[in-house]
This record gives C-alpha cells, sequence and structure tokens, in this order.
C-alpha cells in the first residue's frame, strides 16, 4: 500500500481526509496517508458471505450491534491522525458513532488479505487494531485459506485455523463461521 506522494513529509489532517475525492479510498496511519487497492472477486465474496453471517447473526438476536462493511471509517487517534476502513467491523458502543465514522475501536474486524500487500493485515493493522483497544481482530486469508484469530480482551494471540475449521466469533455467546463453506463457494470461482 504506496504512501500517497503529496503527502509523506506532512501530518495529514482529519480535514485533508474529508475533503479527498469521494472515489479515493486511503487509509491514514500516524499522519500518513496510504492508498488502498479495489479488492477482487475472491475478496468481495469472502467479505459478503461474511458480513451476511454476521448480520443475520445479530439481528437474529435482537442485538444491539451494528455491522459495516468497507469503506465505513473508524477513526483510532487523532493526533497523529490514524483512520482505517477494515473489511468489517462491528460496533456496539453507539456513542461512537457521529454518523460520518466510528470514533474509537470497534468490537470486532476482519480483514481479507489482498495478495498484494499482505504485511499490512498480518503487522501493521495487527499493531494499531490492538495499541487502540479493539476487542477482537480476524484476518482471513483467502490464498493460505487460513483465519488467524486475534482476542485482545482474552489475551488470546494469533491462533490460526485453516478453512476447514468452525470458528468461533469471540464477541459472540454462540456464533461459529463454517469456513468450509466459504472454501467451497472459492472453487467455483
Amino acid at each position: 500500500m504506496p504512501a500517497l506522494q503529496q503527502w509523506v513529509n506532512d501530518d495529514f489532517t482529519l480535514e485533508q481526509y474529508e475533503n479527498l475525492p469521494e472515489n479515493e479510498r486511503v487509509e491514514v496511519f500516524e499522519g500518513i496517508a496510504y492508498d488502498m487497492a479495489s479488492p477482487s472477486q475472491i475478496h468481495q465474496t469472502v467479505l459478503t458471505e461474511l458480513l451476511v453471517l454476521l448480520r443475520n447473526y445479530i439481528k437474529g438476536k435482537g442485538g444491539a450491534c451494528s455491522v459495516f462493511p468497507a469503506p465505513f471509517d473508524v477513526k483510532l487517534n487523532d493526533a497523529p491522525l490514524t483512520i482505517v476502513q477494515p473489511d468489517i467491523i462491528v460496533v456496539c458502543d453507539k456513542d461512537k458513532l457521529d454518523g460520518k465514522r466510528c470514533n474509537g475501536a470497534t468490537d470486532f474486524v476482519i480483514e481479507i488479505v489482498s495478495p498484494g500487500n499482505p504485511s499490512d493485515d498480518y503487522i501493521r493493522k495487527l499493531y494499531y487494531y490492538k495499541i487502540y483497544g479493539v476487542c477482537e481482530y480476524w484476518i482471513v486469508d483467502p490464498g493460505r485459506k487460513t483465519v488467524t484469530v486475534n482476542c485482545f480482551e482474552k489475551n488470546l494471540i494469533s491462533v490460526t485455523y485453516s478453512f476447514s475449521a468452525f470458528v468461533k466469533v469471540n464477541i459472540c455467546d454462540d456464533l461459529y463461521v463454517d469456513f468450509s463453506q466459504i472454501e467451497q463457494m472459492l472453487q467455483v470461482l
């Protein structure tokens, strides 16, 4: 994810971020803006399946949490500015939502690894999500067919499952994701 050339040496501000063209997708880490690549068909297929599963579960339980797909901003820090656009988020504290973004850590984040920048999800975002207080962070890697679960609240870090596993969503009492169904869908693409 290359840094936007015009902002490399400057502190990127919230005002500059909000004045970007609507079709410009960037994330900001400590005041440096980075371009985001367009997602692939595989990426979007995995995102859609997980999004629908989470949304249906929360709605079926009458839950108060909200589920958002990218692009939806999560402002982790004001100065230096850090804004991310996770693939999927779950926010249970409605006070963090201001109509434009989530201000502060979310309860649950899913990032789907893109082949062009896996270190972004495995290293950079892992670091930021942990230090800013995200409760649970999943790294779904369609290329490796793995899901890495980081449950920061329970100090459960980097437990990796294959796509043949049922993986528990730790912020929910009884939600498991059957990744073998997602793997079957990917085989026909």
